[in-house]
């Protein structure tokens, strides 16, 4: 029986979400896979589309019922897989009682504004370019320890070469087996 692997988009969701796919690809032979858009998730539907737009709708109390929802629909401990967004949701409902296993957080920059971390073993992967990633310092105060990749900016989850990272990163931690990905970072 196959590990359950839940995934949550970026802000974006499905609408922007071709690279999606890819993470798919590597991983639905080693997992059971349940994906969330966060959107969704959120209950947000927005007749114009800008990014400014889905970030205050986020901001704005998106977070908060996209957290609700999740710890709603997820009630046994599992892998997490989130980004962006989507990453601040599974963090914050981590701290609310969410059942995880491990959280593999790529891009996560909200959560830089938060002052706890969850009480689940957590993965933060950033670009060394994304202007809104966690400070040092905050990682220092709480205790946390950081990836950050250099030459990629906030999206670095959509690039084939750090989508090959992930998968195997995550491939290895769940499997502690070496599955047919090359690291190429």
């Amino acid at each position: 029986m196959a590990e359950k692997l839940v995934i949550v988009s970026d802000m974006w969701g499905s609408k922007k979400g071709l690279w999606i796919t890819s993470y798919l690809g590597y991983l639905q032979q080693y997992f059971d896979i349940t994906f969330y858009d966060s959107q969704q998730l959120a209950n947000i539907d927005l007749v114009v589309q800008s990014e400014e737009n889905i970030h205050n709708a986020f901001v704005n109390g998106g977070i908060d019922t996209a957290v609700s929802h999740l710890l709603k629909k997820e009630k046994e401990p599992c892998y997490y897989l989130a980004f962006s967004t989507g990453g601040t949701i599974v963090w914050e409902a981590a701290k609310r009682g969410l059942p995880v296993k491990s959280l593999y957080n790529v891009s996560a920059t909200r959560i830089r504004l938060k002052n706890e971390r969850p009480d689940v073993p957590f993965h933060l992967l950033y670009g060394n370019n994304d202007e809104f990633k966690p400070s040092e310092d905050w990682a220092n105060r709480l205790g946390i320890d950081m990836e950050i990749l250099p030459n990629y900016g906030h999206t670095l989850y959509t690039d084939e070469k750090i989508i090959q990272k992930v998968c195997l990163d995550l491939l290895q931690e769940v499997t502690q087996i070496t599955p047919q990905v090359k690291k190429v970072v």
